[in-house]
């Protein structure tokens, strides 16, 4: 935004934020409000004072707060300590911070910022808007409008037909325009507020997932498993894709490859056909004689902040070689485009690195292998409604196996196909979490995080904060000890933000007497945190850390629209 800084920093900024006070935001936002779900999740560009994002979380909208001011922020915080908003530095046109959260909102809300947008910034600011809003979503603009004769300020039609122009290029569209004298009572001046919505499925992505799940011819389910690796690298290592562009992301390819493996690790133990002719192991071209080392590790084994040496190190890496191979040149290079040949995931495979003695599975290990690029509306697809477009992939790729079967004369145990399509099983996920809650223990060093109760052994449970049922994430960060009676209460809802704010304390000392006593496990707990929290950024402290961790709180309550729980004492 090409605001004059000098204007909102210091004294400056200071005064800004008495003045933007003295608006009713319950008149400004009306338009807004009346069509907003209970607990909307709000995006407030520009937020200045924090005035309507405060208001905002009064009606119980969640809400995020992005001003690049840090004059502005810091006043806006203290003015309003008491409401449950997430403040952030951020700008148009890029919006990058906002976009790697990983939260898609119910409306975004622009109050007196588009003029501070330069005009060849507009259109990608827009784009940029939409990229992060929900289908069906709405966006509140307020154009402000000087008086530039003796018939007083008019509004600038030209302004207002440009942005429903961009709006109707990216399926958003103009639903309610209204004019309306200056809140601060300030002679010759009015605003124009436009309320725009975007139109479910704008993008297209859905219904491109939908063409390569079921209507992509398939002579093996490599199609599927490449399309699902993508999805488990969208819902559970957003940390790892970069924005190239403003059309597309880029992740590690050995991060596809690390997913392909554990995907078909359970399914080639139970020898579930992958072909028409294969049974077994006979006719994958990723299965060589490494594998059999690979099927000595269970599959929640290999996974991100994973170390190895020796023979098992080098087995991971040629079968991680061998499975990059196979996607690039088979289901990578024949997922296309409707109608023509492009390749819907263009990929590079990089030379690999002879076998090593010792790895790390961390970014720049994965990145090694080469990088996939994901159109970004695709990716975005992927984050938001992996719980309903996995299940479909599940369902699609059981029914070729079954067909695969029946063509060899065989009958598949639905039970055991269940089983080996699992991702991951909760109980195996929380074992070294329990295993360090038990040490601790012994010291009388064990407390509820939720409340603070002293915990004996008879008593405790590890609690996935984010709840396993709504995001299967077993990261040592999301598992915490809880008393058995609480922990039951809570299930499968997420902590409230209130809940969070009141638990702070006692998460980030379970976390550093847990996670923070050898390198090893230190260096564990991060990289899987980098990997699966989006807002995090590289140089990690505890405390960043927990920031990322309301706001992926944020981004699975407005895309899933969990229940919140408060624990007993609660507000």
């Amino acid at each position: 935004m090409q605001a004059d800084t000098n204007l909102y920093e210091g004294a400056a900024g200071q005064r800004r934020v008495q003045l933007y006070e003295k608006a009713d935001p319950a008149a400004l936002l009306s338009q807004l409000t009346e069509r907003l779900a209970p607990q909307s999740c709000v995006l407030d560009i520009g937020a200045g004072s924090g005035r309507d994002a405060a208001w905002l979380a009064t009606q119980n909208h969640n809400v995020v707060a992005v001003e690049p001011s840090s004059t502005m922020r810091g006043e806006a915080r203290k003015l309003h300590s008491r409401h449950a908003i997430k403040w952030m530095s951020d700008e148009l046109p890029g919006l990058d911070h906002t976009g790697r959260l990983g939260i898609t909102f119910d409306a975004v809300l622009l109050s007196a910022v588009w003029m501070h947008v330069a005009p060849q910034d507009r259109a990608r600011s827009l784009r940029k808007i939409v990229s992060v809003l929900k289908p069906g979503g709405l966006i509140l603009i307020s154009l402000k409008h000087e008086a530039q004769s003796l018939e007083g300020p008019q509004p600038d039609r030209s302004q207002i037909t440009e942005i429903q122009r961009m709006a109707l290029n990216l399926g958003a569209h103009l639903i309610d325009e209204q004019q309306n004298d200056d809140a601060l009572g300030r002679p010759g001046i009015k605003w124009t507020r436009l309320l725009l919505r975007l139109a479910d499925d704008a993008t297209g992505a859905l219904p491109l997932l939908r063409h390569v799940i079921l209507n992509d011819r398939k002579s093996t389910t490599y199609k599927l498993a490449l399309l699902r690796a993508v999805a488990r690298a969208a819902d559970g290592a957003q940390g790892m894709a970069e924005q190239r562009g403003d059309d597309r992301v880029v992740v590690p390819l050995g991060l596809i490859a690390l997913n392909w493996l554990r995907l078909f690790l359970p399914l080639i133990k139970q020898k579930l056909p992958q072909s028409p002719r294969n049974c077994g192991t006979n006719g994958l071209s990723f299965v060589k004689k490494d594998w059999v080392t690979l099927e000595e590790f269970g599959n929640h084994e290999l996974r991100i902040g994973a170390v190895y040496s020796g023979y098992r190190a080098a087995a991971v890496h040629t079968c991680l070689r061998d499975a990059a191979q196979t996607i690039v040149t088979m289901p990578a290079h024949h997922m296309t485009y409707p109608g023509n040949q492009e390749p819907i995931l263009p990929t590079e495979k990089f030379t690999s690195k002879r076998r090593p003695e010792f790895i790390t599975i961390d970014r720049n290990y994965l990145s090694s292998f080469g990088e996939m690029e994901i159109p970004l509306h695709l990716w975005q697809a992927l984050v938001r409604y992996d719980n309903w477009v996995e299940p479909a992939l599940i369902a699609e790729w059981t029914r070729i196996m079954d067909n695969y079967a029946s063509r060899q004369n065989r009958s598949l145990d639905p039970r055991e196909v269940a089983r080996a399509m699992r991702w991951n099983e909760p109980e195996r996920t929380t074992r070294q979490a329990r295993e360090t809650a038990q040490r601790l223990l012994e010291n009388r060093q064990l407390f509820c995080v939720w409340t603070g109760r002293r915990l004996s052994s008879n008593q405790f449970d590890i609690d996935h904060c984010l709840p396993w049922a709504v995001w299967p994430c077993g990261d040592l960060w999301n598992l915490m000890p809880a008393h058995r009676m609480v922990n039951n209460r809570k299930r499968d809802k997420l902590p409230s933000a209130k809940a969070m704010e009141a638990g702070m304390e006692r998460i980030l000392d379970w976390w550093q007497r847990a996670w923070q006593r050898d390198e090893v496990t230190q260096r564990q707990f991060i990289l899987e945190a980098q990997a699966s929290l989006p807002a995090l950024e590289r140089e990690t402290s505890i405390e960043n850390l927990f920031e990322a961790v309301e706001f992926r709180r944020i981004a699975i309550r407005s895309d899933q629209q969990a229940e919140e729980w408060t624990p007993p004492g609660g507000n």
